[in-house]
């Protein structure tokens, strides 16, 4: 029987710390940035490390085959045993379904792609799937408008790329489509205006996948990422687990992962997250001091807060401060129960989002 998410809501004290999120924020050091243009990457070490060994990726899962996703109205042959989910034969558009039919616990993190289906989807929350698994109910937001006409049964990953973190944010802090959406057409034209050979084509699609796949638009992203490429050889020495991100002058973003292995395993798909980011805000301004980046990263506190826990499996927090959210992940796996994965943004950038009805073909 697919579990339910017991839901807790909770006005905690300003500065009181999130059991979740854990002490060992107060240990993070953050190091000097590697910049290149507008975009600046803050290493982040030190706290409390876990093995994490036993994740499986989403990417490892579909490559494999021992993952899949599928639209919630095609369950046949995806069911071990009898199981309730509402089924709908046309789909919906912010719910696939999800089997991890491998022997390892599944990490999934908000912002990783998946293509195909009847519309690319994004993962809308961090979540952890168990081995051998009912098919479960998955929480996504759509990243391609207008397109409702399936392409594939099954779903693939987009591969070396995950959301930017403009495109996470409205899905991660405000559960809102028509931001999700909003902010894949202002992403899709400043990425054509950012690699103009690249335009006629970004115009004539509107899904986020196929404008950040184009062969010049990849160019310009590589471009970027490897520039950071040494910097993960470095991080790995220094046992390094996450990064604070500045874009323009402003720190936008921060991922800290439970091991530096798992931050590996996330690095291509996170520093052309990030790269991507960069092209599409074009402008520059002063650099971001390792002074704020370590103020930001040191304040996980809020005074607002929300959990789900889904018993035996995971728990996750979101947490809302003072112009930010916090959204930490811990696993309740047997042996061993530890932050897998914290992810805190500027919650400013949420708030200027403007939001114009985009029209729904169904």
């Amino acid at each position: 029987m697919h579990k339910l998410f017991l839901v807790q809501l909770a006005l905690v004290a300003f500065g009181a710390l999130s059991a979740a999120a854990g002490t060992a924020s107060q240990e993070y050091k953050v190091l000097p940035p590697i910049t290149h243009g507008n975009l600046s990457l803050f290493p982040i070490v030190g706290g409390t490390a876990a093995n994490t060994a036993a994740f499986l990726t989403l990417d490892e899962g579909l490559r494999s085959g021992a993952v899949v996703v599928t639209e919630a109205g095609a369950l046949q042959g995806l069911l071990r045993q009898p199981t309730f989910l509402p089924r709908n034969p046309t789909g919906e558009v912010n719910r696939l379904v999800l089997v991890n039919n491998s022997d390892r616990p599944l990490l999934l993190l908000a912002g990783e792609v998946v293509t195909g289906g009847k519309q690319d989807r994004i993962i809308g929350v961090d979540r952890i799937v168990p081995p051998k698994s009912e098919p479960i109910d998955l929480s996504v937001f759509c990243v391609e408008p207008g397109r409702w006409v399936a392409t594939s049964e099954r779903f693939a990953s987009m591969g070396s790329a995950m959301a930017q973190p403009s495109v996470r944010m409205p899905a991660m802090a405000m559960k809102d489509q028509q931001a999700v959406w909003a902010n894949v057409g202002t992403a899709n034209r400043e990425m054509a205006a950012a690699a103009p050979p690249a335009a006629a084509a970004i115009a004539g699609t509107s899904s986020y996948a196929t404008a950040m796949q184009n062969p010049e638009v990849q160019k310009r992203v590589s471009f970027v990422a490897s520039d950071y490429d040494g910097l993960l050889r470095e991080l790995r020495k220094l046992g390094a687990r996450g990064v604070v991100v500045a874009v323009n002058g402003r720190i936008t973003w921060a991922d800290v992962f439970a091991s530096t292995d798992l931050l590996e395993k996330y690095w291509q798909k996170l520093i052309r997250s990030y790269a991507a980011e960069s092209l599409t805000i074009a402008a520059t301004s002063a650099p971001v001091t390792q002074q704020t980046a370590q103020a930001f990263i040191d304040q996980l506190q809020g005074n607002r807060e929300v959990s789900e826990t889904e018993p035996g499996v995971f728990r996750r927090v979101e947490i809302t401060g003072d112009g930010y959210k916090v959204f930490a992940l811990k696993s309740l796996l047997p042996r061993e129960e530890f932050t897998v994965h914290l992810a805190k943004m500027s919650y400013t950038e949420v708030s200027r989002i403007k939001v114009r009805p985009t029209p729904l073909v169904r």
